[in-house]
């Protein structure tokens, strides 16, 4: 990965030289600080460090695969011991503009003062115990002695153990390079004697300019598209996308297409994946199906159109929040141009619930005998339920339209005009659009249709006002008011009304109902309205109690909402669903005391609304 002034490396001959054929992750691998790509950070603190004369005892690099942490280390371990035959570089530095005395032997992994040891080969304590003792003896030939430990997390614990004092109090001609992809299996007592270096993934429009630059060194035509694809499978890894453009080359034999490189990836055609997601999103499963069985007849992996599928809705979310990740040249044009369009149309909930889908749905294709048919089972999924609005999406819908036929979509892309299947999931028990209920008739418990209670007269004599109880329902909102729930309860289940008169109650007991209530009751009525009562138990039938009365009113006001064109658009809309409550548009204010109004609007029970 040198660029044009870089110096020579030894495995640059081409295929017309004498030498053997290098892969390019070998041919480009990066000489010195000017090659590293991506890493910024890390030359910036090393070029610091070298100027000031703050050289560390120990480094440790971590990242993923791929990024260059051994090459790292081997051009950290050059920079230290970097000298010309004249003698003019007296210290370390990171200007190497030409190979130095030790340079091409550090670089090939042969110089005896730079040890290079896999720790994944190499995990036991007399390993270290070598280092241990050879640290002491200064370097043969070069400046420092450098040593380089890869996977060093592969060391075990005694190992680590044994290393700690080397590690913090080494001799002054002693330097570690520690390499690893997994840094949370270091000690942390490693750790704090190293100097740690987080080497980045390398963005995908800098792997394109690089995979462009060798490349062209290497006259070799590919298309930007085909170098986007390659940049985007290697995840950042720079070696994996070196690894990817050689195999691409020799897969073409000839000029690199995107098309070729698809194949070798074993990946589905872009444009077709967006044309899958475009039939999703407007609910058109036929043409989803179709869609997929032409990918899957040219020879496209099932859990491979379901993961280009789910990053193409990534792509999509990702420019919705952010309009300029539609720039990135390392998507292809048809790509960004699409993808913004999506972004504009479809709303943010479809999104997050297709990608919610399809993550699952990979796993059950993955774990599926045929995974065809899963995948297709998957799309059959999305299609039917990904722009399918949520209930409260659907009553503002109905309320925008006033009152007519809702427009069902997924922020903007619209479904198919086939009717909906039902969902093989549980029927869903929706809301409904608030719907007022007619008027009730006047009260069957105490006449008037606004039974009212009179605010209480003052007593001439001085004695204790008393509140006026005209109506039953009356006296069952003043134990509601009273918080005594247990007597509120008994009046509304137990107790069916005979007569009512201000002073005195008549009624029937239920089958169940407490005999020893009537003298509480008494007792009771007499302490809330500061007057004597008689409660008189009747063998007459009596009407209904309340709450049966209740209930009754709660299932014709259901059965008034569901005849309601708006709720039955609604219920349409979701098959399987059921009313299960019905409120009112605008609840009346809580009462603030005994004198407040209750209208026959309200049930008998005295609540303030229909709650199912």
């Amino acid at each position: 990965m040198t660029d044009a002034g870089a110096p020579p490396n030894p495995d640059s001959a081409g295929p017309a030289g004498n030498a053997p054929y290098r892969v390019l992750a070998r041919k480009y691998r990066p000489s010195s600080f000017d090659d590293l790509i991506g890493q910024e950070a890390v030359v910036r603190t090393v070029s610091n460090a070298f100027e000031t004369g703050r050289i560390p005892q120990a480094w440790i690099l971590t990242g993923v695969r791929g990024v260059g942490k051994t090459t790292t280390a081997r051009i950290l371990a050059r920079a230290l011991n970097y000298e010309m035959p004249d003698g003019s570089v007296k210290g370390p530095t990171i200007h190497m503009p030409t190979l130095g005395v030790h340079c091409q032997a550090i670089m090939e992994s042969r110089h005896m003062d730079v040890l290079e040891m896999d720790a994944a080969s190499h995990t036991g304590v007399d390993d270290v115990r070598q280092i241990n003792d050879s640290v002491r003896y200064a370097p043969a030939s070069a400046r420092y002695k450098v040593y380089i430990i890869d996977e060093v997390h592969m060391l075990s614990t005694a190992a680590f153990n044994a290393f700690l004092k080397t590690l913090e109090e080494p001799p002054e001609h002693a330097k570690f390079v520690f390499a690893t992809t997994e840094i949370r299996k270091v000690p942390v007592t490693v750790l704090s004697r190293c100097q740690r270096f987080d080497l980045r993934r390398v963005e995908a429009d800098v792997l394109m300019k690089h995979l462009a630059s060798i490349a062209a060194k290497e006259s070799v035509e590919i298309e930007p598209e085909a170098l986007g694809i390659i940049a985007r499978a290697a995840e950042g890894s720079v070696r994996d996308s070196l690894s990817l453009l050689d195999q691409a080359i020799a897969h073409a034999a000839g000029a690199v297409k995107a098309d070729a490189v698809r194949q070798m990836l074993g990946l589905a055609d872009r444009t077709r994946v967006i044309d899958l997601f475009e039939s999703l999103a407007r609910g058109d499963i036929a043409a989803a199906f179709k869609e997929f069985r032409d990918q899957y007849d040219v020879g496209a992996d099932p859990i491979v159109v379901l993961s280009d599928l789910a990053e193409f809705v990534n792509f999509v979310t990702r420019v919705k929040i952010v309009p300029a990740t539609a720039d990135n040249v390392a998507y292809g044009e048809t790509e960004r141009v699409r993808a913004k369009d999506f972004a504009s149309k479809i709303s943010m909930r479809v999104l997050s619930r297709m990608w919610q889908m399809l993550l699952k749905g990979i796993t059950e294709v993955q774990a599926a005998t045929r995974p065809a048919a899963a995948a297709e089972m998957v799309l059959v999924r999305i299609a039917y339920v990904a722009d399918l609005p949520t209930p409260d999406e659907a009553i503002k819908m109905l309320e925008q339209n006033g009152g007519g036929s809702p427009v069902v979509s997924g922020g903007g892309a619209a479904r198919s005009s086939a009717p909906a299947a039902p969902m093989a999931s549980a029927a869903p028990v929706a809301s409904v659009a608030p719907v007022r209920m007619p008027t009730s008739s006047p009260s069957a418990f105490g006449g008037a249709a606004r039974p009212q209670m009179a605010a209480p007269a003052p007593d001439p004599q001085g004695a204790a006002p008393q509140l006026r109880i005209t109506s039953f329902t009356q006296l069952v909102a003043l134990a509601s008011q009273k918080r005594d729930v247990m007597t509120k309860a008994a009046l509304e289940g137990d107790m069916r009304l005979v007569r009512f008169e201000e002073g005195r109650l008549e009624i029937a007991l239920e089958p169940n109902a407490s005999k020893t209530m009537i003298t509480e009751l008494a007792r009771k009525f007499e302490q809330w309205t500061g007057r004597r009562w008689t409660v008189i138990v009747s063998n007459e039938q009596g009407q209904p109690t309340l709450r049966s009365v209740n209930q009754a009113a709660k299932q014709e006001h259901a059965r008034t909402a569901e005849a309601d064109p708006r709720v039955q658009e609604v219920l349409s809309r979701f098959p399987g669903s059921k009313v299960v409550e019905v409120r009112r548009l605008a609840p009346e204010a809580p009462e603030s005391n005994i004198n407040a109004d209750y209208g026959s609007d309200d049930p008998p029970d005295g609540s303030d609304g229909d709650d199912l």
